[in-house]
C-alpha cells in the first residue's frame, strides 16, 4: 500500500490537500465534507479515477457485477410536475398510459420461462391507486413467477399510496412486503438540499420523508438502493450534502445495497435549456461518490442513461456494477434522451465488462453470486489517457 501511495503522489505531483486526501483514503479514514467538495474541484480526473479504482479493487477486486432483469412501468400518469421529468403525463393527456393488472400479468408471462431473476417496477405517482392496488399487483406477479425478486416503488410512490390508503409508512411497507415486495429502488431522491429541491421538484416528498421511508424499510428488513440526480442546477456543495445524508443513514441502518448516480437528461422537459454535463464530469462524479461513500457496498452505473461507452469507462472510476439486461422495457430515460431501446443480452454485458479488463459476475438482486464468467481470460485492461 505504501509503494502504491508513493507512486500515486509522485505521478500526480499532488498538492498538500490532495496528498492528505490520498493518505486518508489509503488508511481507510473517512473524508470530511470540505474534502468531498475539494475532490469535485480537482482538475485531474485521472487522479480521481486512480484513487477511486484503488477503493473499488480493495472492495471487489476485478469483479464487475450485473443481473438479468426487466422493467415494468405501470403508468406514467403522475400527480407531480417535476421540472426535470420527461416521463410524467396528466390523465387524458397525449402519451399517457396506465396498465391494467391483467396487462401487467401479460408482461410477466412473457418472462415465465426466461432466466431473469428480477423485475424492477417504478412509474408515475397515480392519483387514484393506493397500497391495496399495488399489493394485488405484487401478488399476481408472484403467482406467475414465485422466484422473481420484486424491486418496486420509489419512496415518493410509497408516500402517496400510503396516504391514499390512510396507512402509516410502516403499515404500508409491511403490507407490501406481505404481498411480495422484496426490495426498494432508490429513485425519487434527486438532490436533497432544499435550495435545489425547491426548483426542480418542490411538490414531491422532501429529503426528510425520503430518508424516513428508507430508514423504515431497513428497520423492517427490506433492503434498498439510493440515488442522486446530478448535472443540472446543483453546485458541488449540494452533491456532497446529498452524499453526506446517505452516508449517515447507511451508518445508522446498513440497509443500502448500492448507490446509483443518475445523470440529468435534457430532452422534453422544462429544464431543456440546460446543457448536459460532459463524460468527464460523469467519470469525476463516479470517482468522488466511491471515495465519499465509504460504507456503501456497491456503486452502479446505469448504462441505459449514460450509454455503453461511459458505463464501460466507469469501471475504472470506482464503479463495480453495470445494472442488468433491462430488455427494452424502460422508457423513463429514453423519453428524456437516454438510450432509445435499452436492451443488452447477457453476452453483450459480459463483453462490455471484459472490454474494461474486469471479470463479469452475474448476481442476484441481493448481490449473491450466481456465476463468475472467468472461463476465458479478460482482454487487456484499457490504457486510459491522462485526463486533465
Amino acid at each position: 500500500m505504501g509503494d502504491l501511495l508513493s507512486h500515486l503522489i509522485d505521478r500526480y505531483r499532488l498538492a498538500r490537500p490532495y496528498r492528505r486526501i490520498a493518505e486518508k483514503v489509503f488508511s481507510g479514514e473517512r473524508l470530511s465534507f470540505q474534502e468531498g467538495v475539494a475532490l469535485y474541484q480537482c482538475p485531474d480526473v485521472s487522479f480521481l479515477g486512480a484513487l477511486a479504482n484503488y477503493v473499488r479493487e480493495r472492495l471487489h477486486g476485478d469483479y464487475a457485477y450485473f443481473n438479468r432483469n426487466f422493467h415494468i412501468e405501470p403508468t406514467n400518469i403522475c400527480v407531480f410536475d417535476c421540472a426535470f421529468c420527461a416521463f410524467a403525463r396528466r390523465p387524458g393527456q397525449e402519451g399517457a398510459w396506465e396498465y391494467t393488472l391483467e396487462e401487467i400479468e401479460q408482461i410477466v408471462r412473457r418472462y415465465a420461462e426466461a432466466p431473469v431473476t428480477e423485475v424492477h417496477i417504478v412509474g408515475g405517482v397515480h392519483p387514484k391507486r393506493g397500497v391495496e392496488y399495488y399489493g394485488e399487483m405484487l401478488r399476481r406477479i408472484k403467482a406467475i413467477r414465485p422466484d422473481l425478486h420484486i424491486k418496486a416503488f420509489t419512496a415518493v410512490e410509497i408516500a402517496v399510496m400510503a396516504a391514499r390508503s390512510r396507512m402509516s409508512i410502516r403499515e404500508a411497507l409491511q403490507y407490501l412486503r406481505a404481498c411480495g415486495l422484496d426490495s426498494l429502488p432508490g429513485g425519487g431522491a434527486e438532490i436533497f438540499h432544499p435550495e435545489v429541491r425547491a426548483q426542480i421538484c418542490d411538490s414531491k416528498a422532501t429529503a426528510e420523508q425520503w430518508l424516513h421511508i428508507h430508514r423504515t424499510a431497513h428497520e423492517l428488513g427490506i433492503p434498498s438502493n439510493c440515488t442522486m440526480l446530478y448535472g443540472h442546477l446543483e453546485a458541488y456543495e449540494h452533491r456532497v450534502d446529498h452524499l453526506e445524508r446517505l452516508r449517515a443513514l447507511q451508518d445508522e441502518t446498513g440497509g443500502f445495497q448500492a448507490f446509483i448516480p443518475l445523470k440529468f437528461k435534457r430532452e422534453n422537459n422544462r429544464m431543456s435549456h440546460l446543457r448536459e454535463v460532459p463524460m468527464l464530469e460523469d467519470l469525476k462524479n463516479y470517482a468522488v461518490c466511491r471515495l465519499y461513500l465509504d460504507n456503501m457496498p456497491h456503486l452502479k452505473a446505469y448504462w441505459p442513461m449514460i450509454g455503453r461507452q461511459t458505463a464501460q469507462l466507469s469501471l475504472s472510476f470506482g464503479v463495480d456494477d453495470v445494472d442488468g439486461t433491462i430488455d427494452d422495457t424502460t422508457r423513463i430515460y429514453a423519453m428524456a434522451g437516454g438510450e432509445e431501446h435499452p436492451a443488452m443480452s447477457t453476452a453483450e454485458l459480459i463483453g462490455l465488462i471484459r472490454g474494461a479488463g474486469r471479470i463479469p459476475v452475474e448476481r442476484d438482486s441481493l448481490y449473491r453470486v450466481r456465476r463468475i464468467y472467468n472461463e476465458h481470460p479478460p482482454t487487456e485492461p484499457i490504457d486510459l489517457p491522462m485526463l486533465a
